[in-house]
């Protein structure tokens, strides 16, 4: 009967296969615009084309464009609107005028905003690389003319800088504004518009080594009032890439960075207490770090960064859950050196940088060894990072190169006989070096390919790891059909007599990725033996996972609303290789729809729709070779956005998921989040989010190591308050505090039976409910003293409190925890940036 139920499935899934390319080459015939849309050299013989000119003397940058030089400088203007209207041209009431200019110093960007009243202009201090409710202006540049890779730099007009690189990532954004550089900015606003100056050196930007060189180039401007953009040279939502439409800053001559050579000197203090109360440990722990992040300009085009003695204890504390699924849950990476300039070392998805300085590969390997009378005192989560060192950059002929190698050093429990009270070390984690090495090549029409190896080698008797990856990503002359993947091997590497371990995986796609109608059909394949988890972020292996994704775009206003989007996507998933014969292989199968628009009156509100049909849980029981039969479903979301222009504004999101067998579980998901402005300097965002299970299947625990599953209820509230005051463009305190409760009320427990059935046992079900709390605070304070240079002060408060009990009220939950055990911790950071240039240049004015 299971193999009848799997072949209907795989028909009907047939079915809709034939389906969705009947739609899709439908589409090839009904979106006509395939056939008649411009080759990618066309578009670029057709992009605006701006003289570049240098500037003779100096120019002070204050935000008033009143040295004559600026009327000697290339201009830009004649700005056309992205959207809400694409293709209109701006009106002379706030028309952009803008002047580029540069020397043997860099490059030197000013011009207008033009508006009607001062009250038009948009203006919130939000930090650096802080969005919020701003107008804005960027100029985009991309040195290297191929499309695919740019650097940003935007500015506010409160004069907040945000920068980012343009990339493509695996994630499919390509954008990355944790990359930060030096440079200046000022800013005027005026009655009629407001003023801007920008002062980029030539440290501050990557380019390649020629005499006379053309850059590809965009300037953009933003009017949040009426949620308007515009481009100097046109850019087409219905045409696959930003950077493909953009236009060309030409012949600039003669120009070479200075000596890149950045130091980032710091030196911190930490008071730290948690009330242990033991008596030989003081509750009170004090400690002084020093330390220095490195910049060095190898050459025009590669740079090589280092921390050396790194401190991350500041950053943000991670959002801490109780988790029940049985993957490891994925944490934000928050370490400035791991996430700036990483843009090559995320190709292929294949390094997950938490690995490095993260938990211990034999962290619970050490209650296994216990002796008779023996405990663990002391058993550190994380391992502790030596240093790391980035070597990244592109050369002229469009060859990117990146080497990251960190190394993090041995990492021991200490376990104490209680009856002698002798102690013994154990290593969890050996001195371990882990490496990423990246190349690539950009090709022609946007396109590119690029080959990767990760290495993780560690001392002694414990495994290493290596996976090997090519990707490709190749686009037609037209910049309208797209086909890509990748082909990967690991391998686990052991010393002794245990056999080495092999692995393979591929991915493929091709598609359409131009036009209004654009679709894609895409395949991923893992044997069993294929793993990237040491240095990456993976779950499981042995599976076969296929799909179909359709999008229809609309990005013209039409009736009530300024654009529309739309896709379906459905996706067919079996296991590569069974594990027994009479064992199924099929695993899930999904169809789902997404509908998103923007109101004319600036407000966003999108509708997902999924089918998921009858699927076989191969890891939920958490051992192998079992799988568990899990029921249909359908799910149902919508949400909404407020206009985000006004000083308050609001999100709800609900989602209800029902399940039509077993015990026909319900699970609902309810968000609502509201920001206050309360005024330029002040907001908040106070996020609440209730997330009730009834009647949820899944593994509680085992019994005799058999697997044993609960019929629950599952209550989850998380309640998180955001605020920041900023006193100035450079000194301002945030803060985030979250409360997270999971509170877990099993009703009847379950025996797994090897055909994924349920068959109900005498376990007493209140023995596994349990309720955990986790409550945190971070508070911190930051001037930026000079450029580069900040003073950090941070307090974190942190609770972690777990009940072998069944709590669903959130006001007793809280109270309770505000009463338990508070690690608190109080932190000062000096960092102070030095640049040799602007030292050398210094040194020569003094004489």
């Amino acid at each position: 009967m299971e193999r009848l139920s799997i072949k209907v499935k795989i028909k009907a899934m047939g079915r809709i296969y034939l389906i969705f390319l009947y739609i899709i080459f439908g589409g090839i015939y009904l979106s006509g615009q395939s056939f008649s849309t411009k080759s990618l050299t066309e578009q670029l013989t057709s992009a605006k084309t701006l003289t570049s000119k240098r500037a003779t003397t100096s120019v002070k940058i204050d935000g008033i464009l009143d040295e004559g030089e600026w009327q000697n400088g290339s201009q830009i203007k004649h700005f056309s609107e992205f959207r809400p209207n694409p293709g209109h041209d701006e009106s002379e009431t706030h028309k952009t005028e803008a002047y580029l200019l540069y020397d043997d110093l860099g490059i030197y960007f000013g011009g207008f905003c033009h508006e009607k009243v001062r009250d038009s202009i948009s203006t919130e201090l939000t930090g650096r690389d802080g969005f919020g409710n701003n107008d804005f202006v960027g100029i985009i540049f991309d040195t290297y003319k191929d499309n695919i890779n740019a650097f940003e730099y935007f500015v506010t007009p409160l004069n907040e800088q945000w920068d980012a690189k343009q990339a493509p990532n695996n994630n499919g954004d390509s954008e990355d504004f944790s990359w930060n550089a030096v440079w200046e900015s000022a800013t005027k606003i005026h009655d009629n518009g407001w003023s801007f100056e920008i002062f980029i050196p030539f440290a501050s930007i990557r380019f390649p080594k020629k005499e006379i060189q053309d850059w590809g180039l965009n300037v953009t401007r933003r009017r949040q009032i009426t949620g308007e953009q515009f481009f100097w040279n046109h850019v087409d939502q219905n045409i696959n890439g930003f950077l493909t439409q953009e236009g060309y800053w030409t012949g600039l001559t003669n120009i070479k960075p200075p000596i890149r050579l950045q130091l980032s000197p710091y030196l911190s203090y930490y008071t730290n207490h948690f009330p242990s109360n033991l008596p030989d440990k003081s509750n009170y722990t004090t400690q002084v770090n020093g330390g220095m992040d490195l910049k060095w300009g190898i050459n025009q085009s590669f740079t090589l960064d280092a921390t050396l003695i790194p401190d991350f204890g500041q950053v943000q504390s991670d959002a801490q859950v109780l988790n029940l699924t049985p993957f490891e849950v994925r944490f934000n990476e928050n370490r400035s050196f791991f996430t700036e300039g990483t843009e090559l070392f995320n190709k292929g998805g294949l390094f997950y940088s938490r690995r490095i300085g993260g938990t211990p590969i034999n962290l619970y390997s050490v209650y296994d060894q216990l002796g008779n009378n023996e405990s663990v005192i002391s058993n550190p989560t994380e391992t502790k990072l030596l240093n790391a060192t980035k070597i990244s950059g592109r050369t002229q002929h469009g060859l990117g190169i990146g080497v990251l190698n960190a190394v993090t050093s041995e990492t021991t429990a200490i376990i104490e006989n209680k009856e002698t009270g002798e102690k013994r070390s154990l290593v969890t984690d050996p001195l371990t070096n882990y490496n990423v090495f990246v190349l690539n090549k950009s090709l022609k029409y946007n396109s590119s390919v690029s080959l990767i190896n990760t290495n993780v080698l560690r001392t002694g008797s414990t495994y290493d790891a290596n996976v090997s990856a090519f990707l490709f990503d190749i686009n037609d002359k037209t910049n309208t059909w797209n086909v890509g993947g990748s082909i990967s091997s690991s391998q686990i590497l052991h010393s002794g007599d245990k056999k080495n371990t092999f692995g393979y995986y591929h991915s493929l796609y091709a598609g359409k990725t131009s036009g209004k109608v654009r679709y894609n059909i895409w395949q991923e394949l893992a044997d069993k033996s294929y793993t990237s988890n040491d240095l990456g972020y993976f779950t499981n292996s042995n599976y076969m996972i296929q799909g179909v994704w359709i999008g229809f775009r609309r990005p013209e206003p039409k009736g009530w609303s300024n654009n529309m989007n739309t896709n379906i996507n459905m996706n067919f998933s079996r296991l590569l290789t069974p594990f027994g014969s009479e064992n199924p292989m099929y695993q899930a199968a999904r169809i789902q729809v997404n509908i998103n628009a923007q109101h004319k009156k600036l407000s966003w509100m999108g509708l997902n729709l999924n089918y998921s049909f009858a699927e076989n849980d191969f890891y939920e029981p958490r051992v192998a070779n079992r799988y568990f039969r899990r029921g249909h479903s359908a799910l149902v979301g919508y949400w909404f956005e407020s206009n985000t222009n006004k000083k308050y504004s609001v999100s709800p999101e609900i989602y209800i998921r029902r399940y039509f067998n077993f015990y026909n579980g319900t699970s609902i998901d309810m968000n609502l989040f509201q920001n206050w402005r309360v005024n330029n300097k002040l907001s908040l965002r106070l996020g609440i989010s209730v997330q009730p299970r009834f009647n949820n299947v899944g593994f509680s625990t085992f019994e005799s190591n058999e697997p044993v599953f609960a019929v629950r209820d599952i209550d989850t509230y998380e309640t998180s308050l955001r605020t920041k005051y900023n006193f100035t463009n450079r000194m301002g305190v945030s803060m985030v505090a979250r409360h997270y409760i999971r509170s877990i009320e099993n009703k009847m427990l379950f025996n797994l039976k090897t055909d994924g059935s349920l068959t109900e046992n005498d376990l007493t079900p209140t023995a596994q409910n349990r309720t955990v709390n986790f409550f945190n605070i971070d508070l911190v304070y930051t001037w930026q003293i000079a450029q580069g240079s900040f003073v950090n002060v941070v307090w974190k408060n942190a609770i972690g409190k777990l009940d072998a009990v069944y709590n669903e009220d959130y006001f007793s939950n809280l109270s309770s925890t505000l009463r338990g055990d508070q690690n608190n911790n109080i932190s000062v950071k000096v960092i102070y940036f030095l640049d040799y240039h602007t030292i050398a240049s210094s040194r020569k004015k003094s004489i």
